[in-house]
């Protein structure tokens, strides 16, 4: 492993316990320049080639997150590792298998330390729906709950309750007001339902607009998919 250490952190003041996944569209040396110049800094960089990059120790708080919320839980620098992925297309296409296989190594072993429950491992999108739309619809999310790295979901065993907003927060998803709702849906759908997410080639304009007009939650796919999922994180909780 390498590392380039960021000088942005601080102290935490509690355990961690959420692992978020990012991805950005630089080179290890430009990324760490936009960083430095925002202030702003994450745990691990892993390039397309699957090279580990430490950036800042797991025993500090890192700036990656930003304001967000996930399952009532705020402040979610302070009890999060944050992992950057490096992607052109901000994960609208294909991840590379060796960049997979360094990023489900070093999240197995991030796990296993803290002991990080598989509801607790999203993306940054999950928990910032209305700014952020990493790590995007071609993240493996299914391929990661395989090995055990965050949960997927049962098509054909799913929860009959058809109160969607009651739904998505019953996952962790924000859905206070009308906005958050429809940005909820939407990064809900980046996660687990990913066939229906626009691609925008305009990087910038997806940085930009990260939700952009839509009425999934009109089809009986996003209720059914939806249930499914529910019931997933309700049995998961559980156990």
């Amino acid at each position: 492993m390498h590392q380039y250490l960021l000088p942005d952190w601080q102290p935490r003041t509690r355990n961690i316990d959420m692992l978020m996944f990012h991805c950005n569209a630089f080179d290890l040396e430009t990324f760490a320049g936009i960083m430095q110049q925002n202030q702003t800094s994450c745990h691990y960089y892993i390039s397309r080639t699957g090279e580990i990059t430490l950036m800042v120790p797991e025993e500090l708080k890192a700036f990656h997150a930003g304001t967000g919320q996930w399952r009532d839980k705020t402040d979610l620098n302070n009890r999060s590792v944050g992992i950057e992925l490096q992607h052109p297309t901000l994960g609208q296409s294909t991840y590379p298998s060796q960049q997979i296989a360094a990023l489900i190594e070093l999240s197995r072993d991030i796990i296993c330390r803290h002991g990080i429950l598989p509801q607790n491992i999203i993306g940054h999108s999950d928990s910032a729906p209305e700014r952020k739309p990493d790590p995007g619809p071609r993240f493996p999310w299914q391929l990661l709950s395989e090995q055990n790295i965050g949960l997927w979901f049962n098509r054909r065993r799913r929860k009959k309750e058809t109160d969607i907003p009651a739904l998505l927060a019953e996952i962790g998803y924000q859905t206070s007001t009308p906005e958050l709702l429809s940005a909820s849906a939407y990064a809900f759908c980046r996660h687990f339902l990913p066939t229906q997410i626009q691609t925008d080639p305009d990087i910038r304009h997806l940085l930009e607009h990260p939700v952009p007009p839509h009425n999934l939650m009109k089809s009986d796919l996003f209720l059914h998919t939806l249930q499914a999922v529910a019931l997933s994180f309700a049995e998961n909780t559980q156990a």
